[in-house]
């Protein structure tokens, strides 16, 4: 998916990986900040995934959904362009939320004109080729059959089978190398190439940092952000460039 260019004097702000809860309301309070002090006035924000612990469809009652609803649609609404990518954790969450909070779903990958940059965007984790049964349980969990299944399930139901999967998905955590879990680095190279970009901006892997890749002969970036649970952090573009902030809650 391509969007239209976004060439502004202005800035560009992506997060990914908030993981919101109820249970967790310093990263909550730090995101409400982050968007009043940091992103108002901004051209866009991009959320790359997992803005949310868990959401098991778009009647979410955690009182952090209709919070968060608020404090977007008023970033909206003043003029900062509000984009949503799917995570892992909230794949489902649909267009009657994404209207309540102003934003726009973006499909992953999505390729923008970044102040003259083209630039990629994804959530991170179909570059974690590596880890084959992750892989597909998503390739399953993500069919169409099954997402509209899961919709018409009991709001209890979806909750019990939420906590199910996420207990699996950590108890399958603890027994794979590190490695595994990280993004294969041929399927990045692969990535960069099909998409004829030489900027790739990602989460879902936790490890926040700028590294170099050379495609075909051309050097290549790859912005990873960070996650929200002892620290907080984003990327940030304008015309110059892009820079990483990473800092604790």
């Amino acid at each position: 998916m391509s969007l239209a260019s976004n060439r502004g004097a202005g800035r560009t702000f992506f997060v990914a990986d908030l993981h919101l809860t109820d249970e967790r309301p310093a990263a909550t309070g730090r995101f409400f900040r982050f968007l009043q002090d940091e992103v108002t006035g901004a051209d866009a924000l991009y959320i790359l995934g997992d803005l949310f612990e868990a959401w098991t469809g778009d009647d979410h009652d955690e009182q952090v959904a209709r919070d968060a609803a608020s404090r977007l649609k008023a970033l909206a609404d003043a003029g900062t362009a509000v984009y949503f990518m799917h995570g892992n954790r909230d794949f489902m969450l649909a267009q009657r939320y994404a209207a309540q909070s102003g934003m726009t779903l973006i499909g992953d990958p999505t390729r923008i004109d970044l102040y003259g940059v083209p630039t990629l965007l994804m959530h991170g984790d179909t570059l974690c080729t590596d880890d084959l049964a992750y892989q597909d349980f998503r390739r399953r969990v993500r069919h169409p059959f099954v997402l509209a299944l899961l919709r018409h399930l009991p709001r209890s139901l979806r909750r019990r089978l939420a906590r199910q999967a996420r207990a699996g998905s950590e108890s399958a955590k603890a027994g794979k190398a590190a490695e595994i879990m990280d993004v294969n680095a041929e399927e990045v190279g692969r990535v960069l190439r099909e998409q004829a970009v030489c900027r790739l901006i990602h989460g879902h892997t936790h490890r926040p940092a700028r590294h170099a890749h050379v495609v075909d002969g051309s050097d290549c970036e790859r912005w990873v952000l960070p996650d929200w649970y002892e620290r907080w952090g984003y990327a940030v573009c304008d015309a110059a460039g892009c820079a990483l902030r990473v800092e604790a809650l």
